[in-house]
């Protein structure tokens, strides 16, 4: 069984995007004003995972449905004026602004995948709902873990907690690759590390339109993870992913780190 995304979006998501409240607002709000009188700079955002760490609604009851994922929690991701969700059933993605305290979202688009638990599938709704409902937005960006708190008019209060980004961790924006990788592991040659098995890989490349273009790379062992990503015996993907150059690596290390941004392609192999 095959699962694609669409690979345009995939694309698009590589370019910058300008910060709108429709289709022809102008820029980017630059500053976040807080329940407070402080100015908070919106870069914050950006420099941070925000992960669901907490969500009450008014009477202080737990909110379930927004943690229907045990293993990963809900995720909000601010880049160049687009707010992205991630760990839901889908993707869901819009443009954002900051308007007298409130989240300020555009009209939201989301991959079309069904997943089998239905709680998950609600998960998209029970979180689509109140990031679309303006709610007020507050950020403490004391000490080494930033909040992010979210409350609606209905009385539901969601904080996040900040995880640097890998752009943040590695000093720089890191180049976008798509790296198809191959359905199984192979035995590589590793002086440290013995019967080593390292995942294939070969660089995928695509036009504007999102459709393969040009050759792709040789097929290669890969002696490192791609952080974010799991990979399963007999299943062929094709992965977005984030490169950055390491400064200063131990020796023996590699000099480069991959990041999955996306998961574009996924089908299991012929045995």
């Amino acid at each position: 069984m095959k699962y694609c995304l669409l690979l345009p979006l995939a694309l698009a998501a590589c370019a910058p995007a300008t910060s709108t409240r429709n289709a022809d607002a102008a820029a980017p709000t630059r500053h976040i004003r807080t329940a407070g009188t402080v100015a908070v700079e919106a870069n914050t955002l950006d420099r941070h995972h925000w992960q669901l760490e907490s969500a009450t609604d008014r009477s202080g009851g737990r909110i379930d449905a927004l943690f229907a994922r045990a293993d990963k929690p809900l995720q909000l991701d601010f880049t160049n004026g687009r707010l992205g969700v991630a760990n839901a059933c889908n993707r869901l993605g819009g443009s954002y602004t900051i308007e007298r305290g409130r989240l300020d979202l555009g009209h939201m688009m989301q991959t079309m995948m069904a997943c089998a638990d239905p709680k998950l599938m609600a998960l998209d709704g029970a979180i689509r709902e109140r990031l679309e409902g303006h709610p007020r937005i507050d950020l403490q960006d004391a000490g080494d873990t930033p909040r992010l708190t979210l409350r609606t008019d209905a009385g539901d209060t969601l904080v996040f907690a900040g995880r640097p980004t890998a752009a943040m961790r590695y000093g720089s924006e890191g180049e976008t690759v798509f790296l198809e990788v191959a359905a199984r592991k192979k035995p590589c040659s590793h002086p440290l590390i013995r019967d080593m098995q390292c995942l294939q890989v070969r660089e995928r490349h695509y036009d504007a339109n999102g459709l393969a273009s040009g050759t792709p790379g040789e097929w290669h062992p890969l002696y490192q993870d791609i952080e974010g990503y799991t990979h399963e015996d007999g299943i062929r993907s094709v992965l977005r992913v984030k490169r950055y150059a390491v400064k200063h690596p131990p020796a023996d290390a590699p000099s480069s780190a991959y990041v999955l941004d996306m998961v574009v392609e996924s089908e299991r192999a012929e045995p």
